[in-house]
């Protein structure tokens, strides 16, 4: 059994016992902002770029959590350091926030110490999520468009990141159904925006180009192959592009917390350069192995490895 803790409303309390109100507007509307953060080393990588986009999602929610920024962060790292304990060394660690308004006031005859935000922090060991993932590292991904598109910026901006994602999951049903392609959804003007929880870039003659920002979460993970891109003196561009791009591209990636980064081996069924990883996303992501101090694609091997038995002791 677990001993992780989880901060909910202001206790410590085990994981098994963390528990939210089924009156939530969460449950009932979707209305909750979030973030997944991971660790390198067990440190919080740009914790604080998260907790900023976590906020600003927030206000577009009009939520006031009752925490300041410095507070959450604070509470985080206390988080952390109360799990940590509970896994090897060289275990890292994914967090999240969760944070809605509440319960909704037409039931608050239930909840006589008044109603207030939910606020969720837990941490959760990586090894189940690259170690799952650990084989796409060398094999890449298959992209393919599905019928579901994004969301406009003007029904729903996606630069919050919230929990009412519902056209994510269609796109993901759409591409198993398709042999478990990963879906890569159009916005409305027929360009590609994003994939369910992760960003796309291409690369054509050694220039490195990614969809703008108007109908896309503007990913942290994106934002952190833009900065070793230009640090590499690669050149980044963000522009409209569509199919036609996609195709004629030398090499494709994608990006999102968990694991950084993978190469994308086909496009719509057709390979992307020769199907292997190559040599832009080379050099990003051995520059982002530098920068953190972690070979996270040899990490998630190992934790590959060893998942099968984590998942007997849990």
């Amino acid at each position: 059994m677990s001993d992780r803790l989880v901060y909910l409303n202001g206790k410590f309390v085990a994981e098994r016992d963390a528990n939210v109100s089924i009156f939530d507007s969460a449950l009932m509307f979707g209305d909750m902002a979030f973030e997944m953060t991971r660790t390198f080393n067990h440190q919080p990588f740009k914790l604080r770029e998260h907790l900023e986009r976590l906020y600003n999602s927030l206000r577009l929610l009009e939520i006031d959590c009752g925490i300041s920024i410095d507070e959450m962060e604070q509470l985080t790292l206390d988080v952390l350091a109360r799990n940590t304990p509970t896994e090897p060394e060289d275990v890292d660690w994914q967090i999240m926030h969760d944070v809605s308004r509440g319960p909704l006031s037409v039931y608050g005859s239930v909840f006589p110490e008044g109603i207030q935000p939910t606020v969720v922090i837990n941490c959760w060991p990586m090894i189940t999520h690259t170690g799952g993932f650990a084989e796409k590292y060398e094999t890449g991904v298959d992209l393919m468009i599905p019928a579901q598109q994004t969301i406009p910026a003007h029904i729903v901006d996606l630069k919050a990141k919230v929990r009412s994602r519902m056209h994510y999951r269609l796109a993901e049903f759409q591409g198993n159904r398709s042999g478990n392609r990963w879906p890569i959804m159009l916005d409305t003007d027929g360009f590609l925006a994003e994939g369910p929880g992760w960003n796309i870039f291409l690369v054509k003659d050694g220039i490195l180009y990614t969809p703008e920002g108007r109908n896309v979460l503007l990913g942290v993970s994106r934002a952190t192959v833009i900065e070793l891109a230009m640090n590499l003196g690669i050149e980044v561009r963000e522009v409209n592009l569509g199919r036609y791009e996609a195709l004629m591209a030398d090499e494709m990636f994608t990006t999102s917390t968990p694991y950084c980064m993978v190469h994308v081996r086909s496009f719509e069924g057709q390979d992307v350069g020769d199907g292997t990883a190559g040599p832009i996303f080379t050099q990003i992501i051995n520059a982002w192995k530098e920068s953190v101090g972690v070979d996270f694609v040899a990490q998630a091997q190992t934790y590959a490895e060893r998942l099968p038995q984590w998942n007997q002791q849990q």
